[in-house]
């Protein structure tokens, strides 16, 4: 299970909402960030990994390659818009994950084959924290898992009443944002966690 940092469905900052869900027990966090500046998006990453590495969490950078670097990230989620990931991986190295996010088979295919470690596919099901288009459904999602070797992130819309649906269908992983950061984040955490057992 993965987070992805959203200050608008906390009302909180990245570290504070991070701070928490890894006490709940998540292992993988992804800093994505779309308003701050470049410098503030550094100084909440710096902050981050610092945590990160004390609790043995993974830690990925939403798009920004330069600063994962800068921050010694485990590594970098990109989207379809950023950088191709075989020129991502001249940057980044072997020894970082690249992650892609997939809305398609054809997508997840090219990020495979591109040679990304994990993809994320989705959404799922409906979802207000990102307009990433018509809900997949868990039919695409098995097909796409049937079809691909590398790990599959699904998200969109998961919540703990539907997380185990989507794990027996081809997801390895399952990230959300809104689904535990809006509320009590620890409650969320252990309540998704108990979901996926």
């Amino acid at each position: 299970m993965y987070l992805i940092t959203d200050t608008a469905s906390s009302g909180l900052t990245h570290i504070e909402a991070v701070r928490m869900a890894i006490s709940a027990g998540i292992k993988i966090i992804q800093l994505r960030e779309k308003l701050l500046s470049k410098k503030d998006i550094y100084k909440e990453a710096l902050a981050i990994r610092t945590l990160t590495l004390r609790y043995n969490v993974t830690f990925i950078v939403n798009d920004h390659i330069d600063i994962a670097l800068a921050v010694d990230a485990d590594g970098v989620h990109l989207g379809q818009d950023d950088m191709p990931v075989k020129e991502a991986r001249k940057i980044i190295g072997r020894r970082k994950i690249i992650g892609v996010s997939t809305h398609s088979l054809k997508q997840a295919l090219d990020a495979e084959a591109s040679g990304a470690d994990y993809i994320g596919f989705g959404p799922i099901f409906k979802t207000a924290t990102k307009d990433v288009g018509k809900p997949k459904g868990i039919a695409s999602l098995k097909k796409i898992s049937e079809q691909i070797k590398i790990p599959i992130a699904a998200i969109g819309g998961i919540s703990h009443d539907n997380a185990r649906k989507v794990l027996n269908n081809g997801a390895d992983a399952i990230a959300v944002a809104s689904g535990i950061l809006s509320g009590d984040i620890k409650e969320n955490v252990k309540r998704f966690l108990a979901s996926c057992q």
